[in-house]
């Protein structure tokens, strides 16, 4: 059994962030908020379209991102806001995009046996099916991973591509769309690139294709996938029947939102009650948890690939960072938290509270989170006995980031507030192997 990491992330948009002069003020923010990752979308520079998805050059940097009125180099640039996040105690990831480029990239030309090629001999372009609407992203170009004659030299040139970014500083990647690219691409370059880089690790991008395919992507050796439970509704068995399919495989990362999604503030309508609930679960339901720049002051305003801009950063009168702070100090200082444990729903007498059972399997540690899926009113909890619900007989102690409580009575009985939730640890007594 693989030592559980702590991954607490803070996703860093570069069109919002600005230069790369002009990070550490986020940088700081996020360590001070106990975040001990940082992941940022690609940074390097885009094709036509001005999307950071669409790589025309992957040795060549953003020039939005790029400070003319300094004298570093942009590769200085980037190092210099790389070695600020690791005196702050942060480790950073990029997105490793290898499924396709920019449609007016020079590598088409250079060797077109890389991409696939339509009947009419253009360029393929990569698609999705939304809602059962076909999406084509036309500034994009496929790359053949699967059927090129040149196998060999389109690996070489990607793991030319990672080990660049390994240089930088750069000590992880979001392996954007992994599901469309094979699985013998993605061991071979895990494999050879740990070989070197034993530290380096891989976050699979697998959201939106079904748990077995989840699982034969994982299986690559990647370190960790992304999960979706920012899209559960607190109640539906999917989420859980999808943990459990994919939880020894490869941990995963919960977020309450991501780049791609609208921002939670706007879903909830402004309640705060709301975004601190999702954000809890989300940390603590699964091994690492993910947030983007902006939720912790409630910004509205979805992100976005090519417009965002730093003028984009809202002024909202919310400010989290404190809960946030706490938190994460509570992955972070039990391992409970930090693994994909077995984890169960349990069932109660009001449904509209949810309790989730996790017990470590690296440690004696065993959790209990009782929280309130109603962001709008008070629910009651009720329990002769809060030990019916653990296996533990050693005293529950409540951890909880708001108001927790310096005894556990029997019975327990609580008025949770709207969205609140409970965070109760214990520690089962050691058996005799131990």
């Amino acid at each position: 059994m693989r030592k559980p990491e702590k991954m607490i992330v803070y996703n860093l948009f570069p069109l919002l962030s600005g230069r790369f002069t002009e990070w550490e003020s986020h940088l700081v923010r996020a360590s001070e908020m106990g975040f001990n990752w940082v992941f940022v979308n690609p940074v390097h520079l885009p094709g036509s379209s001005g999307s950071l998805y669409s790589i025309k050059n992957y040795f060549s940097f953003n020039p939005l991102l790029i400070d003319s009125r300094t004298k570093k180099s942009p590769r200085q640039q980037v190092e210099g806001a790389i070695e600020t996040a690791g005196k702050l105690g942060l480790r950073m990831m990029i997105d490793l995009v290898v499924n396709h480029c920019a449609v007016d990239s020079d590598l088409i030309q250079e060797h077109p046996d890389w991409f696939q090629w339509e009947r009419n001999g253009k360029v393929a372009h990569p698609f999705c099916d939304e809602n059962g609407k076909k999406v084509v992203w036309r500034d994009l170009a496929r790359f053949d991973h699967r059927y090129t004659r040149d196998k060999e030299g389109l690996f070489q040139f990607f793991f030319k591509v990672v080990t660049f970014l390994i240089k930088l500083g750069f000590k992880g990647f979001r392996c954007d769309a992994a599901y469309q690219v094979p699985k013998n691409f993605w061991q071979r370059l895990i494999s050879e690139t740990k070989a070197i880089y034993p530290d380096v690790l891989f976050f699979a991008e697998t959201l939106g294709c079904p748990a077995d395919q989840t699982r034969k992507t994982a299986s690559a050796g990647f370190d960790y996938i992304f999960n979706s439970s920012k899209w559960w509704d607190l109640n539906s068995p999917w989420l859980m029947e999808q943990y459990h399919l994919t939880r020894e495989i490869a941990p995963s990362i919960s977020f309450p939102e991501s780049h791609d999604t609208v921002r939670l503030c706007e879903e909830l309508h402004g309640n705060i009650n709301g975004l601190k609930q999702r954000y809890l679960f989300s940390s603590l339901y699964s091994a690492g948890g993910m947030m983007p720049i902006g939720f912790e002051f409630g910004f509205r305003k979805k992100l976005h690939v090519v417009k965002t801009r730093p003028e984009d950063w809202e002024e909202t009168g919310i400010d989290l960072t404190s809960f946030i702070e706490k938190v994460n100090r509570i992955k972070e200082q039990y391992v409970i938290f930090q693994e994909d444990a077995p984890t169960e729903m349990l069932p109660h007498n009001n449904a509209n509270v949810l309790i989730m059972w996790k017990a470590s399997t690296t440690t004696h540690e065993e959790a209990l989170l009782i929280l309130n899926k109603d962001i709008h009113n008070r629910q009651h909890f009720y329990a002769d006995s809060l030990y019916e619900f653990v296996q533990a007989r050693a005293p529950l102690n409540d951890v909880s980031p708001e108001d927790p409580i310096d005894y556990i009575p029997e019975p327990f009985s609580y008025e949770l507030q709207p969205g609140e939730g409970i965070v109760l640890v214990t520690t089962r007594e050691p058996g005799l192997e131990d």
